[in-house]
């Protein structure tokens, strides 16, 4: 199992570049898992669905199965703790590939998702963490190898090559806690 992060300012198109990746990285026999940060309170589940009402009544996890999926939902309230990137990725079920899409201050590999337009600058001058970057437009000055945003096969060789083994990810993200 390997892991890379996608990382960039807000409105940098990283959950576009996501959705767009993800087809092809199938196609070419990966099997992949993906791990979201939200920065706020969110809901999967809908109201009126058994699984909301259990969650609203104050089951502190909910897991849903069918034959098709399962999900599980671990509540932790307002005082609650937010578990880490290690614990979230201990989670994982085995897979070939995690793409992690946010988390861009912890200390895990990432590919940078820049874009100009936003006006904000880039993130790989701050964190030597980030090993690539995919831009519109292209990055002349950066050391870093970058593939445009639009060209998803180069982007996924970038992924591809980029992308760490799990146990060297947690070690560096517990390396840096401690």
């Amino acid at each position: 199992m390997s892991v890379l992060g996608i990382a960039g300012w807000s409105g940098s198109g990283k959950t576009t570049l996501l959705t767009r990746l993800l087809p092809l990285l199938r196609s070419r026999g990966l099997r992949v898992a993906t791990l979201k940060h939200a920065h706020h309170s969110f809901d999967v589940d809908l109201p009126g669905k058994d699984s909301y009402v259990h969650r609203k009544a104050g089951a502190g996890e909910v897991i849903i199965s069918s034959a098709r999926r399962w999900v599980q939902m671990h509540e932790i309230g307002e005082d609650g703790r937010e578990a880490t990137l290690p614990e979230l990725l201990a989670r994982l079920s085995p897979c070939d590939l995690v793409l992690v899409e946010g988390f861009k201050r912890e200390r895990y590999p990432k590919i940078e998702v820049f874009r100009s337009a936003l006006g904000k600058p880039p993130l790989y001058a701050q964190d030597e963490l980030i090993v690539a970057i995919a831009s519109d437009p292209l990055l002349s000055a950066t050391p870093l190898p970058c593939a445009h945003l639009d060209d998803i096969p180069a982007v996924a060789d970038l992924v591809v090559a980029k992308a760490r083994p799990i146990d060297a990810v947690l070690e560096t993200l517990v390396a840096s806690v401690g």
